[in-house]
């Protein structure tokens, strides 16, 4: 029983219970191997307005537990909620162990694939063995996992010899697990089980069904969604909005994955054992390539056809847009025409009128952070071959100054850059059929196997954390809790406008996780113990410990005109600058 205390309790030999702290200084005491389910309960009777939206773990001394952890020492304890990130990656791990469970018993043997998230929350499911389903068996599979969760069946979770774990894996033909198991170095394994169907999930569960209550199947493209709530609304499920422009993306990925054979990390893991990552890595950066020299050529005809003069692109932090835009530069260039990138910053307004957030800092990614009345006013002139004084943002002053002048020819693309690129607000005074606008970002990647997805922000957050150390001087800590302050301004400033985009480049390289690995994980391991950040760090160990790391031999096969090169070093196009086409330092761009 979990009772209220203030009193300090002196240990003499054997402790019988453990007291809690809660950051408000709530004190409560319960015998020891009480749950932290228990005590955030009894928290919840006495706190309710802490509790806006459902427990779904805890940090206990600032390390991540399940609800089912007991406590067996004095602690403090922060409740961990579906609107945290940390909370929806539990909660979204047992959905999908309940959906795995549900489908098994209304079809044995029949497997289930998570392919990709969708924008709205949830996942874009596959049958791996029998025809898709439905719409009545569709029905009838969510009727069964609402039956399971009205009985609140328990998750149970124990450590099973690995030899018996591949045993069951193998039963039930799972062989991207068994490829997984190549690389697990122990001899036992975290497995739980869900009415008598045991199975391995990367990560924390719930305690049981019951706390599954937000929770949808939608029919799609012969597949289904499993949908889950976001965490900004963690008890609603959005309206879902398909997205033919991301489906077109995705099932292009797939057709990418089944040429090169690697469906899951375990099959990566091969490769780079058997040192057969030549191919791959060729294989991948054609494909790549290919993309951009159809963009390329996409905008070389819509130049001539109707006008197109602006390129914009846009996408979430570390996606390589700086790279990409430097590669289609030169496609653009193969094609006869000339790229002159804008740089955005230098239309900031000065310092004195630029907009303060909510905490009364400047915000430099608003929208009315730029000078859009100057920006578009140049970009007229610039696309009508008008001599134009550019200006420079001086950074130090905080104000705008003159930079040098510049004059484009009928030839020249305009390629900028900027988060603000699928924004309609940015150009409301361009033509539309002027502008060409590009989506960029890892849309993609390799999952653990069909149950555990790797989420693409966590290789962007790598990308980013490895880019940080090597070319900013900030280490993994200040990365990672910058992170979500990045993650807000994506969410605000980009992701709405992602379906305005005329082509969306898929920035994923189905090698990157074992060219990431050998760079990423000794930052992570640097990361101050006792942190929020060291929590996100251990996190993301966890998971990219599953993957065989390049040695330095397989690195060095990586071209140097790579989009991972932005991030791991080495990238020849870092000195790339295609505006660099002024004579002196009052020349003309463009001029001949």
């Amino acid at each position: 029983m979990v009772s209220q205390t203030t009193q300090t309790i002196t240990v003499s030999h054997r402790r019988e219970s453990v007291i809690v702290q809660f950051t408000n200084g709530f004190v409560l005491e319960g015998p020891v191997g009480t749950t932290i389910e228990a005590f955030l309960r009894a928290d919840q009777e006495h706190h309710p307005e802490r509790y806006e939206s459902p427990i779904m773990g805890a940090l206990l001394d600032m390390k991540l537990r399940e609800l089912s952890y007991p406590v067996k020492h004095d602690a403090e304890i922060v409740p961990v909620l579906l609107s945290s990130s940390d909370g929806g990656r539990i909660y979204r791990r047992s959905l999908v162990m309940l959906l795995v469970t549900a489908l098994g018993e209304l079809w044995p043997g029949t497997t289930v694939s998570m392919r990709y998230a969708v924008p709205d929350g949830g996942y874009y499911c596959t049958l791996l063995n029998r025809a898709s389903l439905t719409a009545d068996e569709l029905e009838q599979l969510e009727a069964h996992m609402r039956e399971i969760v009205a009985a609140d069946e328990p998750l149970t979770k124990k450590m099973m010899p690995l030899e018996e774990a591949l045993a069951l894996f193998k039963s039930r033909g799972e062989d991207a697990k068994i490829r997984l198991m190549e690389q697990r170095k122990r001899q036992e394994l975290a497995m739980y089980t869900l009415r008598g169907r045991a199975d391995y999930y990367y990560g924390y569960k719930l305690p049981s069904t019951g706390y599954l209550q937000y929770f949808r199947l939608i029919e799609l493209n012969g597949g289904f969604i499993l949908q889950y709530p976001r965490k900004e609304n963690p008890t609603l499920l959005r309206d879902i909005e398909p997205s033919n422009q991301l489906t077109k993306v995705f099932n292009q990925a797939d057709d990418w994955l089944d040429r090169m054979k690697v469906e899951d990390i375990g099959r990566l893991n091969r490769i780079v054992r058997e040192n057969r990552v030549g191919e791959l890595i060729l294989v991948a950066e054609a494909l790549h390539e290919l993309q951009i020299a159809r963009m390329a050529s996409d905008i070389y005809e819509r130049h001539h056809s109707q006008g197109t003069r602006l390129v914009l692109i846009a996408g979430p932090s570390s996606s390589g847009k700086t790279t990409f835009a430097k590669r289609l530069a030169i496609q653009l260039l193969a094609h006869g025409l000339r790229p002159f990138t804008l740089e955005l910053d230098n239309y900031f307004v000065d310092r004195d009128l630029t907009p303060k957030d909510e905490n009364g800092l400047f915000d430099f990614e608003a929208l009315q952070a730029i000078h859009l009345p100057l920006f578009n006013n140049h970009l007229l002139e610039l696309m009508g071959g008008k001599l134009v004084r550019m200006p420079r943002f001086d950074f130090v002053l905080g104000k705008s100054v003159e930079g040098r002048l510049a004059q484009l020819t009928e030839n020249q693309i305009i390629i900028i850059e900027g988060i603000h690129g699928l924004n309609p607000a940015l150009v409301p005074d361009i033509p539309p059929e002027s502008i060409y606008r590009v989506y960029v970002s890892a849309l993609t990647q390799l999952n653990i196997d069909s149950h555990n997805r790797v989420p693409t922000t966590d290789v962007r957050l790598l990308r980013r954390l490895v880019r940080d150390a090597t070319h900013r001087g900030y280490n993994a800590g200040a990365t990672i809790d910058r992170w979500p302050s990045v993650r807000r301004g994506e969410k605000l400033n980009i992701f709405p406008y992602q379906e305005n985009a005329d082509a969306m480049f898929n920035s994923a390289l189905v090698y990157e996780l074992a060219a990431l690995r050998p760079v990423a994980e000794p930052l992570l391991q640097q990361v101050e113990p006792g942190t929020l950040a060291h929590i996100e760090a251990n996190r993301l160990l966890s998971f990219i410990r599953w993957v065989v790391p390049f040695t330095a031999e397989q690195e060095a096969k990586i071209p140097d005109t790579s989009l991972l090169r932005e991030f791991i070093g080495g990238s020849i196009l870092t000195d790339y600058h295609p505006t660099d086409l002024s004579i002196g330092d009052e020349g003309i761009v463009g001029a001949e």
